[in-house]
């Protein structure tokens, strides 16, 4: 059983983040609050509302080890809570933005978080531990449209980010006396802050949904042109490839291991990437399904049921939603999914995540028994 459960939290769902125990979740509801839910005798019951932010959340995170959740919203503001005895007190965080706040995420070491913005800028917030706050550095000048995901590296210092300016870009995020310098990590230790690594100009598109690898050696991205990238060897010299794909553009992707990649998107059905043993990545196959059809097939079949439904509608005056493939696959989700995360221990291999989007709800997936994704 691939879908393990199905929880209808509200109408819609812009954003969500799990505990470390995986015992509450936090969502925003398409508004300017946070719900937390926690999981008593097998009901989700709300048991804390954050209210701070004056438009909608569109970015959250829950740190594992701090247990500290950070939110960033369209009113360009950026808060820290803390559980304090049995209520979460908000701590702002100044980003100087004068656009909305688009996205956010935890450094692996939880000392830092990124802060994408509609500013074309970045965000890098971190403790400072004399004055008792956040506050942030930011760069700027590099990307000409807004920032829309951001993704960090496990080394705690580069930091992935894609744009509606159609390019993906790796920075150097070093802070002195936030990150210790180490030998080992070569040049990623050796630059300087807001030095930028590598650009990445593969889409024609808006791009969406960076994420690193397990190991940090592979960058997968996607576009809103039904593509997803993969990079290896992130630095002067990339392996780029990218796979076309004839469904609905993807939102968001995730590593369940070093060579399989699930994404989601407006298809409402997460799909199943693959490299083989060459590093050549394809699609596989949607979550549901056990065999995906053969490339030749695919398109054919694109064709000929695209030609269908404009042919059945124009002359015969009916609805033929029958040939309409992303429909007829099963899901549980019934809009656009625009968030997967992954759950429990995700070192080398993730057996379940989740996702939640537009249709107001959050499915948890479990790979327990899917084989050939655990190969």
């Amino acid at each position: 059983m691939v879908v393990m459960a199905v929880h209808q939290f509200a109408q819609c769902i812009t954003c969500h983040a799990w505990s470390a125990d995986q015992s509450m979740v936090a969502l925003c509801p398409n508004s300017n609050e946070v719900h937390i839910y926690r999981l008593v005798e097998d009901k989700w019951e709300k048991v804390y509302v954050l209210q701070k932010h004056d438009q909608v959340i569109s970015g959250i995170d829950w740190s594992a080890r701090s247990n500290r959740i950070v939110t960033a919203s369209h009113d360009r503001n950026s808060y820290v809570w803390n559980l304090e005895e049995s209520e979460w007190v908000p701590t702002l965080v100044i980003l100087r933005l004068n656009r909305a706040a688009l996205c956010v995420q935890w450094s692996p070491k939880e000392n830092k978080f990124a802060v994408g913005s509609g500013a074309k800028t970045i965000c890098i917030c971190y403790y400072e531990q004399e004055n008792n706050w956040w506050v942030s550095k930011l760069i700027r000048k590099r990307h000409e449209s807004s920032v829309t995901s951001v993704s960090w590296h496990p080394d705690n210092i580069l930091l992935a980010t894609t744009s509606t300016d159609g390019k993906c870009r790796v920075f150097s995020t070093l802070i002195k006396g936030v990150d210790a310098k180490d030998s080992k990590k070569g040049t990623s230790s050796d630059s300087k802050f807001g030095e930028l690594i590598v650009q990445l100009d593969l889409s024609s598109s808006w791009t969406f949904g960076v994420k690193w690898s397990p190991s940090g050696n592979t960058l997968a991205y996607v576009g809103h042109n039904s593509m997803i990238y993969f990079v290896d060897d992130v630095g002067p010299s990339p392996l780029a490839q990218n796979v076309v794909f004839r469904d609905l553009p993807l939102r968001d992707v995730l590593f369940v291991s070093e060579r399989k990649v699930i994404g989601v998107g407006f298809d409402c059905n997460p799909m199943v990437f693959a490299a083989d043993e060459r590093g050549i990545w394809s699609f596989v196959r949607y979550l549901g399904e056990r065999k995906a059809v053969s490339s030749g097939s695919r398109y054919g079949s694109q064709f000929s049921e695209a030609f269908g439904k404009f042919y059945g509608q124009s002359k015969l005056g009916v609805n033929n939603d029958a040939v309409e493939t992303s429909r007829t696959r099963g899901t549980v989700h019934e809009n656009c999914i625009n968030c997967i995360m992954p759950l429990g221990d995700h070192d080398t291999m993730i057996r379940r995540f989740s996702t939640s989007g537009l249709d107001g709800r959050i499915v948890v997936w479990d790979l327990e028994n899917e084989q050939d994704l655990l190969e």
